[in-house]
């Protein structure tokens, strides 16, 4: 399972891991995308497949408002597309709020992310 998490120019790539989310408040892109990255679970026999999401953080953590997809590749029908678009935007509304440092929170507040969610292969 893979999340890729872009600001501007920066594109990571996480593997998804199962440990909890950090107690400590996030300091780096890297760690936000590792905490992301935490809170996906793909849908069951859905494979090959892709959505990028598009969103924004406000200071204290929270989302600016409901995540907009704006690239989908998902294998199968209209109803898996439906189910995996709306697992992956769940997941990220699931995942907030994360608890930045002052100057995390002071860079990316406001900004718009990408947030790509694959499926397990």
């Amino acid at each position: 399972m893979k999340v890729a998490f872009g600001l501007a120019a920066v594109s990571l790539f996480v593997a998804v891991a199962a440990h909890p989310l950090r107690a400590e408040p996030l300091r780096t892109i890297e760690e936000v995308s590792n905490a992301l990255g935490k809170c996906w679970t793909p849908p069951a026999g859905i494979r090959d497949s892709f959505v990028t999401l598009k969103f924004g953080f406000r200071g204290n953590g929270t989302l600016m408002g409901p995540p907009q997809p704006t690239a989908i590749r998902v294998t199968g029908d209209a109803d898996q597309r439906k189910a995996f678009v709306a697992a992956a935007t769940a997941a990220l509304e699931n995942c907030v709020p994360l608890e930045f440092s002052r100057e995390l929170a002071d860079e990316i507040s406001g900004n718009v992310f990408t947030l790509q969610f694959y499926s397990a292969d």
